[in-house]
């Protein structure tokens, strides 16, 4: 995954987070996910120094306070976590990976509709 750690669940969940605020104290981001999880201040604030000290984000100070930002878009993060799950579960074979997730009932008929479209461009 790039030169950069892989992310754990929470730090994924925070750094979505912060995706959506694009720039934030760890004030502002445990109140964006503290509902939803039930995270503590001081768990959202540890996850926000991974993120910066793995790559992820950085941190600025204003006055006191350190306001995060993202360095790595989540598209990117998206693609390096794909491609490693891909490369460790499957040999680095894409299709056993769609196949299952078309077997196991994730995909429903909205979407199997939407990706015979992007097939279809693709083909063209």
């Amino acid at each position: 995954m790039g030169d950069r750690p892989a992310l754990s669940k929470g730090e994924m969940e925070v750094a979505r987070a912060l995706w959506e605020l694009k720039k934030a104290t760890v004030r502002e981001v445990f109140e964006a996910i503290s509902a939803d999880r039930g995270l503590e201040f001081a768990t959202v604030q540890t996850y926000l120094r991974r993120l910066e000290s793995k790559g992820y984000v950085k941190a600025e100070l204003d006055g006191r306070v350190r306001v995060y930002s993202p360095r790595v878009r989540p598209a990117t993060v998206i693609r390096e976590t794909v491609g490693d799950l891909v490369d460790r579960l499957f040999g680095g074979e894409t299709l056993p990976l769609m196949r299952h997730l078309i077997e196991d009932g994730r995909v429903t008929a909205d979407e199997l509709a939407e990706l015979r479209k992007l097939i279809d461009r693709m083909e063209q």
